[in-house]
């Protein structure tokens, strides 16, 4: 064999790594998302109050963000593919289980063990990931594309929910993520490299606690602003406690011989707006699928399979855009790739808030342009922030990394759709969500 042939079967080995790990990024968001549309379902066949649907919609996203740091951790201190495949296999097994629950303590048990294997799975896979792409020019162009995978997740979630449920059931949602996973566990020892534990970390147990029991209060608390008013102990309780022992975890970790978090990590301003720029654009996508799934279906009694319809072009131009993102950042650079991402997610934000949303809305001409402009922004900003975020970060913390940039693009939402909901109206928060995306597109134009 010449050299280069070598070098051929090098990059298509790559190749076929990334097409795995990206699938399973994708599925594990893919899988936070694919209750949504089928939710009202659920609570009627298994006779829910308004509270149980609020926990059976969080349940899943409690664990996974919660757990997202001590994921890296365990992912940089055992290696990653080794923290990958143990992840899966209890994502499998909770994506088995879930279909066959009877009730909803049954559900929620498998929503919470789903969760809590993909908070160990996502950042494993970007450890993988920089092993595979050991060079930064190529590992650059690989997170690229990454970027957008999440949200892809998500869109995919949104629709394939509604079809499935529509034509066959809820329970099937979960065929997906079981598929995926398993496949993963049959590709994973041919495919992914293995990676070599690092025994000179410590596992940071205090820390790990104290950041776990903190954002997942703090998550819950925000959850059921939904349901309670922010002054009820519903709501006060878990939110203060869990604050509290985010601030106990702050504290520890600047006097931790081996923390669980840097803080010097955080306070990267370059990091630190790439992170802003991830959640504001994670909260901007949400929002506009709560929003107008609500409005398509409550004011012109659309059916889920036809509002999951709706939203096919947003994954057209979320693609489309992702593909032209990577050529855009070796001309550009990732910080103008991402400031233009912010300001036209922003721009669609914008049109879509000042849409008036009836019964009598165009969706071609009120609503499509706005999607189309969220979605295409949303993927460029998505891509340029998340190598902006990792850009670097030693090999030995790319475990962190990705738990980090995972918890920014799942409980920044939290804390800003929570707090979006309070202004009243759909379009206030639309409208907000989209001046904030713009002001981060201004100080990352402007920060060297």
């Amino acid at each position: 064999m010449t050299a280069a042939d070598a070098a051929r079967v090098v990059t298509t080995r790559h190749r076929y790594a990334f097409v795995l790990l990206g699938s399973i990024q994708a599925t594990l968001i893919f899988t936070l998302a694919a209750l949504a549309v089928p939710l009202a379902r659920i609570g009627r066949e298994f006779d829910l109050e308004r509270a149980d649907l609020i926990l059976l919609s969080a349940a899943y996203g409690l664990t996974f963000t919660g757990l997202l740091l001590f994921g890296g951790r365990l992912a940089d201190r055992y290696g990653g593919r080794r923290a990958l495949t143990a992840g899966l296999v209890l994502f499998a097994a909770a994506s088995a289980a879930a279909p066959l629950a009877p009730g909803i303590g049954a559900l929620l048990s498998a929503r919470f063990a789903q969760g809590a294997g993909a908070a160990l799975v996502a950042p494993a896979a970007m450890a993988v990931l920089r092993t595979v792409f050991p060079s930064l020019t190529a590992y650059g162009r690989a997170m690229a594309t990454w970027g957008g995978l999440s949200v892809l997740g998500a869109t995919a979630g949104n629709l394939l929910s509604g079809v499935i449920s529509a034509l066959l059931s809820w329970r099937w949602t979960f065929a997906v993520p079981l598929v995926v996973a398993l496949a993963a566990l049959a590709l994973t020892p041919r495919l992914l490299p293995d990676t070599a534990p690092n025994q000179h970390r410590t596992l940071d147990l205090p820390g790990a606690l104290l950041a776990t029991g903190g954002i997942t209060l703090a998550s819950y608390g925000l959850v059921v602003t939904d349901a309670s008013p922010w002054s009820s102990a519903d709501v006060l309780v878990p939110l203060l406690g869990g604050t509290a022992l985010l601030a106990a975890f702050w504290h520890a970790e600047r006097h931790a011989r081996d923390p669980l978090l840097p803080p010097r990590f955080l306070l990267d301003q370059q990091r630190a707006l790439a992170l802003t720029a991830i959640a504001l654009s994670a909260c901007g996508t949400a929002i506009t699928f709560v929003v107008l799934s609500l409005h398509l279906q409550q004011a012109r009694d659309w059916s889920p399979l036809q509002t999951s319809a709706a939203f096919v072009p947003f994954a057209i131009a979320l693609i489309a855009s992702g593909r032209v993102a990577g050529p855009l950042f070796g001309r550009y650079g990732a910080r103008a790739v991402t400031t233009a991402g912010l300001g036209t997610g922003a721009a669609g934000l914008a049109f879509l808030a000042l849409t008036r949303l009836d019964a009598h809305t165009s969706y071609a001409y009120g609503l499509l342009p706005g999607l189309v402009l969220l979605s295409a922004g949303t993927a460029a900003s998505f891509a340029g922030a998340t190598v902006r975020a990792t850009e670097g970060v030693p090999q030995q913390q790319t475990g962190l990394a990705g738990g980090v940039l995972n918890t920014a693009m799942e409980f920044g939402p939290t804390v800003l759709f929570a707090v979006l909901l309070t202004l009243g109206s759909d379009a206030s928060s639309l409208a907000v969500t989209g001046a904030a995306l713009a002001v981060v597109a201004l100080l990352n134009h402007r920060t060297k």
